[in-house]
């Protein structure tokens, strides 16, 4: 199992194929060639992308296992 790159919890579930939800934070994380991408669910149920706030390394899965 991985962390969540933002907040770092464990407290994650699965929501479907290589889509994930952070308890914790309330953020979705999808699994894509063994990189994480971070979304955050707005109110319309729209998913923004939050990738771009994340080093590559932070969100690189089997980086996190090696850690």
């Amino acid at each position: 199992m991985f962390h969540c790159p933002n907040c770092h919890s464990k407290d994650i579930g699965k929501i479907g194929s290589n889509h994930y939800y952070c308890w914790n934070c309330f953020i979705e994380l999808t699994v894509s060639d063994n990189i994480i991408h971070v979304h955050q669910v707005e109110e319309d149920g729209s998913l923004s992308s939050l990738d771009d706030l994340f080093d590559e390394s932070d969100r690189n899965m089997q980086e996190q296992t090696n850690r």
